[in-house]
């Protein structure tokens, strides 16, 4: 009896010695001595706020700090990335992208594990029978990281797989639904962001009527109302110069405008993300005829709930959104019909 009352209390005053480290971190990070004198930081995944430094020396960065939560966070030494890992109250080693410590990053070093393992299987499967097993071992890695993230929703390690998994594929209703259930994920910065996207997308759907923006660029000021609702159906083509389906759907959109141009269509470039020269240089070497706005980067973007690109969007004469987000043959179908009467 005696026995078990001092393991009792033993645990008690471990437990109450242990409460301040519990909310302490330790993360050590090898790298290159090439890298000494350098700063390191360790930076929010999602507010992209700096939460620690540290200077290299002996090609090691050593973080010491106190955190009420896990985060999930960004690696930068010299303003280059040096990979993500989820801060813990724990100690953490960093080397050669490779992360150990910490419950968050040891789930999330297991699934790798398995994922790359059955990427490995496959890999060594007979080309005769690779094809007819492809779904087997996709099914496999997607149930795994679904597993991984259900189990995880309320913490960091959950959250990363949702906004970059289903969360990409929902629209409002559905992620106002995993909040209602999560109510977590609705504090993160970039769900905000998404929602917010998700609603400006549902403003400028199709059927509703264009919302104009303004870019200055050399000390000149562009609108879309410059070419929208002027009595003219206008292609409207958001793209960067970096982007290769941006560059892709030109070949498409050349082909509307050497169609339809001529019967009173306009083409219009947007340059979103992009710098005003990388966008110069891209005009020029594909070969786009038609006008563009420059350097418009997040200002069309965020009014119209734009989230990748290239997003290309009909307007109306009218200046209503006839067809929006559409490519390929679709687009070529959508732009076809609304040009009827003009044929």
């Amino acid at each position: 009896m005696k026995r078990s009352l001092f393991y009792a209390a033993g645990m008690l005053m471990l437990a109450s010695c242990s409460q301040d480290s519990k909310s302490s971190y330790v993360v050590t990070v090898n790298t290159d001595e090439n890298l000494n004198d350098k700063t390191a930081y360790i930076i929010d995944f999602d507010t992209e706020e700096k939460l620690d430094s540290a200077v290299v020396a002996g090609g090691v960065a050593t973080f010491t700090g106190k955190i009420d939560a896990p985060r999930l966070v960004a690696l930068s030494i010299d303003g280059k990335g040096f990979g993500d890992f989820y801060l813990e109250a724990d100690s953490i080693l960093v080397e050669n992208g490779a992360v150990e410590g910490g419950e968050l990053n040891a789930k999330n070093q297991a699934y790798w594990t398995e994922r790359m393992a059955a990427i490995e299987e496959f890999r060594n499967l007979p080309d005769s029978v690779q094809q007819s097993r492809y779904e087997e071992f996709q099914t496999r890695i997607n149930d795994a990281e679904d597993k991984l993230r259900e189990e995880n929703m309320d913490n960091p390690l959950g959250y990363y797989y949702f906004v970059y998994g289903p969360a990409r594929r929902m629209n409002l209703a559905q992620l106002d639904s995993a909040i209602a259930a999560h109510p977590s994920l609705g504090e993160y910065k970039r769900i905000q962001k998404m929602r917010q996207a998700f609603i400006n997308q549902e403003e400028t759907s199709e059927g509703k009527m264009f919302k104009d923006f303004e870019v200055t660029y050399n000390d000149s000021t562009f609108r879309l109302s410059d070419y929208v609702g002027k009595g003219k159906y206008v292609l409207v083509d958001f793209w960067a110069s970096w982007c290769g389906p941006c560059i892709r759907q030109t070949a498409v959109i050349k082909d509307l405008y050497k169609e339809y141009g001529p019967k009173g269509l306009e083409v219009i470039g947007v340059a979103v993300w992009d710098k005003p020269e990388d966008t110069l240089k891209g005009i020029e070497s594909h070969e786009l005829p038609w006008k563009n706005i420059l350097n418009a980067q997040s200002i069309p973007t965020e009014i119209y709930g734009i989230q990748g690109i290239p997003c290309i969007i009909l307007f109306g004469p009218d200046g209503k959104i006839i067809s929006r987000d559409k490519q390929n043959d679709d687009l070529r179908n959508d732009v076809a019909k609304a040009m009827e009467p003009a044929k």
